[in-house]
């Protein structure tokens, strides 16, 4: 799994790419994660704070975008940081997962939104699955 940060005018562009669809959305997550609060998630087994959700959206962009929101408004009522997430079910339209994070105790950035803007999941020529989200900073 490899997840880059790109620069862009007044938000932050994350590039993320991974073998699977569900290595992808993990990695979203977890590179989000590094945003929020830098370095939060390595190294860390303990994991206390869990929540359980299903969405559903009407594709695999969408649903990605749907997720990481979710966690994100999370984050801010749990009070905690997600780092890993454990998929029930997975498609390209449907969710059904567990995340499982820990209490932050403030964060390193505020995010205000998961956008739409520019988002697009592909495979690459080494059919890894690759996406660019933009951040709301």
């Amino acid at each position: 799994m490899k997840i880059e940060y790109l620069p862009h005018t007044a938000d932050v562009v994350m590039r993320v790419e991974a073998p699977s669809q569900a290595a992808l959305f993990e990695g979203a997550l977890r590179g989000m994660a590094g945003l929020l609060k830098e370095g939060f998630c390595e190294g860390t087994d303990a994991l206390p704070r869990e929540c359980h959700f299903a969405l559903t959206a009407p594709d695999t962009t969408c649903l990605l975008i749907d997720f990481l929101s979710e966690v994100l408004t999370r984050t801010y009522t749990e009070k905690a940081v997600f780092c890993k997430a454990v998929f029930n079910s997975l498609s390209e339209d449907r969710m059904d997962v567990h995340v499982y994070g820990q209490e932050a105790g403030g964060l390193d950035e505020e995010i205000k939104a998961v956008t739409y803007h520019g988002a697009h999941i592909s495979r690459n020529k080494g059919n890894h699955w690759v996406t660019s989200i933009i951040f709301d900073i």
